[in-house]
């Protein structure tokens, strides 16, 4: 696929739980019978610096006011120059580019709101990374602040990737469940037959964020991740410590429910270590027992699912940790456990997608949150546009004919 070919090319930007850097994808979007088909022509990371990431964490837990409005601009600096990055990967123009769509970071993530005198139950997020500074530095109109509408709608404002996982994996005859492991793990399950309407998606718990937080603090920041999932494939898992883990309140909660580190960010870690102490375990035998209490916690899902499971299709980052990958076909068992890439889409590339999608659906006036997974009261339409140039391109509406 080359730029000049017909389509909306879209760019969508990410960065997750782990706040390890920005994902960027260049995709072509053609919306045919009303569903659209979604062609990648180039995937691009920024990580971010060392201490950045730290940073970012920091702010998520104990932020001031300042500090959080410079980070606004200054992720917004570094989201425009992965999508600058991205752009020149494909060979491309940043006017051949019709949006980009970002999601940000988020910062905080209050789902379960608090009561306020006089308007009730008031749900909150915070994703950084000002797009308006995205717009400017690119000159290509950039959609963004996806999930404060569902919120205003009374939906928690996530999760909002199964409504794409629902375009990419549905199946006329074969129930799926799509499993994202990032710095938090989602289900989508996807019944067959089904479309967006039937989807059931939720927050399972963490993923590669406890593990990471363990790895980070038993090398005093050397190592970021335990890559392969090499020490947690050496390590026992340990049985009791695995019980402690699936009695945490979050896995019994109904959905529609989603989390982040505001649950099981430093405190909890810090709570584990103690446990960790106390019960002599190696670290190795401490991130094995992690690995299987994220496949197992992904694994209750099935409580909520009411539908037969035919496949497993497993995303994100966790997908190259062959511990937990190794307990997810143990608790799935004979379901297949396939991932993104086996089905045709890149794991690590995925999530970008999503929000390249989002952009484009916006664009085009089309509602994208899911209600019945969010727990919103209807169907909005999700995003804030910040214009880029000023041509009636820039702006999104010279769509394709």
């Amino acid at each position: 696929m080359r730029c000049g070919e017909n389509g909306m090319k879209i760019i969508g930007l990410m960065s997750g739980t782990s706040a390890d850097g920005v994902d960027a994808v260049l995709v072509n979007i053609v919306r045919r019978g009303g569903r659209p088909n979604i062609t990648p022509i180039a995937f691009s990371s920024l990580p971010y610096p060392r201490t950045l990431q730290q940073r970012v964490v920091d702010l998520s837990l104990h932020g001031q006011v300042a500090e959080i409005c410079h980070m606004n601009m200054y992720l917004g600096e570094l989201f425009a120059k992965a999508a600058l990055k991205v752009i020149r990967a494909a060979k491309c123009q940043p006017s051949d580019i019709h949006a980009i769509g970002s999601h940000g970071q988020t910062i905080h993530h209050l789902p379960k709101g608090t009561r306020e005198p006089g308007t009730g139950l008031v749900r909150s997020t915070l994703q950084i990374g000002e797009p308006a500074v995205i717009a400017e530095r690119t000159g290509i109109t950039t959609v963004a602040n996806f999930r404060p509408r569902d919120m205003a709608a009374g939906g928690e404002g996530a999760p909002l990737v199964p409504y794409a996982h629902a375009i990419a994996f549905s199946h006329a005859r074969r129930g799926r469940l799509v499993v994202n492991i990032g710095g938090i793990s989602n289900v989508t399950y996807l019944p067959a037959g089904g479309g967006v309407v039937d989807v059931r998606a939720f927050d399972t718990g963490p993923g590669n964020m406890v593990l990471d937080a363990i790895i980070q603090g038993a090398t005093k920041g050397q190592r970021a991740y335990d890559a392969g999932g090499r020490w947690a494939s050496r390590g026992t898992v340990n049985r009791a410590l695995l019980t402690e883990l699936m009695a945490h309140p979050f896995l019994t909660r109904r959905p529609p429910k989603s989390t982040g580190r505001e649950e099981f960010g430093a405190p909890f870690v810090r709570t584990l270590l103690d446990r960790q102490k106390r019960a002599r375990l190696s670290m190795e035998d401490l991130l094995a027992t992690c690995a299987a209490w994220t496949a197992e916690a992904i694994g209750s899902s099935r409580r909520w699912v009411h539908g037969k499971i035919d496949d497993v299709i497993v995303g994100g980052g966790g997908v190259s940790n062959r511990a937990i990958m190794a307990s997810l076909r143990t608790v799935f068992a004979p379901a297949p456990v396939l991932t993104f890439d086996e089905c045709g889409w890149s794991s690590k590339a995925f999530e970008a997608t999503a929000f390249a999608l989002l952009a484009h659906d916006l664009l085009h006036g089309q509602c994208t949150n899911v209600p019945q997974v969010t727990g919103a009261r209807r169907s909005v339409l999700l995003g804030s546009v910040v214009p880029g140039g000023m041509g009636r391109r820039s702006m999104g509406l010279s769509l394709p004919r």
